[in-house]
């Protein structure tokens, strides 16, 4: 009983750390340290793909890990990127300022709810709107971007950035998951080969690669919805 009981706190112990580091990331964001409150949210979204992970692998899933999880995101990935945009970009713009990142959390939370009273009527290959783990990354990144280039005076493009990403939590649009990706012999080569090129560019220029990289998820939903429209239309008229 006891090894088991164990194996059981493993995975709730990375959802921990993932609260755990997004507090330290708003802590840091209010010191004005925004380089290390932005790779903290990094950290945090790591601990937080390691959870779920070890739970399947130990067959420990619960439902009250589920929620601790979803709780966890909240903090991790709704308020601790809120306050580090606020304290990067909102403070100068006062009330409108305040109101993005009120707006990113209450969309944020909003998406988790629908999320988990879907989960089992959706395909497990796509979310239903942007996942906020990778709304807060997009945040993290590109304030990481406005800090390293001295943009701080474009505040206000970040701001509306950050508006974007939140109502595209709450969207219809459908992004992957890559939960279930399967690949055939000859695609797993070509795959890790691009992997490596990939890992080897973000070593150099970490911060414009994981940001092109998010933006590039990002922008997909809303393509992807405009090209299914097109299709529809272009067969209505036929």
């Amino acid at each position: 009983m006891k090894k088991a009981s164990l194996i059981y706190i493993l995975p709730n112990l990375f959802t921990a750390s993932s609260i755990f580091v997004g507090v330290i990331s708003m802590v840091e964001a209010s010191k004005g340290n925004f380089v290390t409150a932005s790779w903290l949210i990094l950290l945090a979204l790591l601990f937080d793909g390691l959870d779920g992970r070890i739970a399947r692998m130990t067959n420990t899933t619960s439902k009250f890990g589920v929620e601790f999880d979803s709780l966890a995101d909240i903090v991790s990935f709704g308020v601790a990127p809120a306050m580090l945009l606020y304290f990067f970009a909102g403070d100068a713009f006062g009330r409108f300022g305040i109101l993005i990142s009120a707006l990113y959390v209450i969309f944020g939370a909003i998406r988790l709810a629908r999320f988990n009273i879907s989960t089992a009527k959706t395909d497990p290959n796509v979310f239903i709107g942007l996942p906020i783990p990778t709304a807060a990354i997009f945040i993290s990144m590109w304030i990481l971007l406005f800090d390293k280039y001295d943009l701080e005076n474009y505040g206000i493009v970040l701001l509306l950035l950050a508006l974007g990403v939140a109502v595209l939590m709450v969207s219809n649009f459908r992004y992957p998951s890559f939960k279930k990706i399967q690949l055939d012999k000859p695609m797993v080569f070509k795959t890790m080969i691009i992997l490596v090129l990939a890992a080897s560019l973000l070593y150099l220029f970490a911060a414009e690669g994981f940001a092109l990289i998010v933006l590039a998820y990002v922008l997909y939903g809303p393509l992807r919805g405009v090209r299914t429209l097109t299709l529809r239309q272009t067969r209505f008229k036929r």
